[in-house]
């Protein structure tokens, strides 16, 4: 490996060491350890290692095929110190304002969707509905007005006709009208006979297909 190389992989560890400080601050402001359960922060850290192990492994194998030194550890570790020392807090608060700006222009748009879309169309669609219900009332009270006026009309159209049956049927002798009565119950009890076997009828068929 040439001196080059060398100063490449180098620069490269420290530069991966600092990244790492930054990552692991990243993943810890998120994970929220207090709030997780242990199982859960476990397999996280597991992956988490696994990840920045791989990227690391990846940068090394770009930077000079892979190969491992002692010094490569070394650099890792001042990275990761010199991020800790000079780096962290202004990461940290630029996270977090980013973080916050996010978290802002989601809510912004959230209310802002609610606003001019969600909150319209309700109004529109509960406006719409209230205007059918309206209309429904009014159709339907002015059905009922007219069929009320209707009947009151018909009424006083055939009461006459009423009183003239009435006592037309007062005239009539009496065996008339008792031979009326009972053609009368006759059709009754024939239709009442026909009802209750047509309803046996069912009865038994649907007896049957059970």
């Amino acid at each position: 490996m040439t001196l080059s190389t060398q100063f490449y992989t180098l620069i490269a560890m420290i530069g991966m060491g600092s990244c790492f400080g930054a990552a692991l601050d990243t993943y810890n402001l998120f994970l929220k350890r207090s709030k997780r359960q242990g199982w859960i922060i476990f397999i996280n850290d597991f992956l988490f290692w696994i990840v920045q192990a791989l990227i690391i492994f990846y940068v090394l194998f770009t930077v000079n095929e892979g190969e491992l030194r002692l010094y490569l550890f070394l650099a890792l570790l001042c990275g990761f110190a010199a991020y800790q020392s000079l780096f962290k807090g202004m990461y940290m608060r630029g996270l977090k304002a980013f973080i916050f700006a996010v978290v802002s222009v989601a809510r912004f748009a959230g209310k802002s969707f609610k606003a001019l879309i969600i909150s319209p169309i309700t109004w529109i669609l509960s406006s719409i509905l209230f205007l059918i219900l309206a209309i429904g009332k009014a159709v339907y009270l002015l059905l009922k007005g007219l069929c009320k006026s209707v009947l009151f009309i018909l009424l006083i159209i055939f009461k006459p006709f009423l009183w003239i049956l009435k006592g037309l049927w007062n005239i009539l002798p009496k065996f008339v009208t008792n031979n009326v009565g009972k053609s009368y119950n006759i059709v009754t009890g024939l239709s009442d006979r026909t009802k209750k076997f047509i309803i046996r009828t069912l009865h038994r068929w649907r007896n049957k297909k059970e």
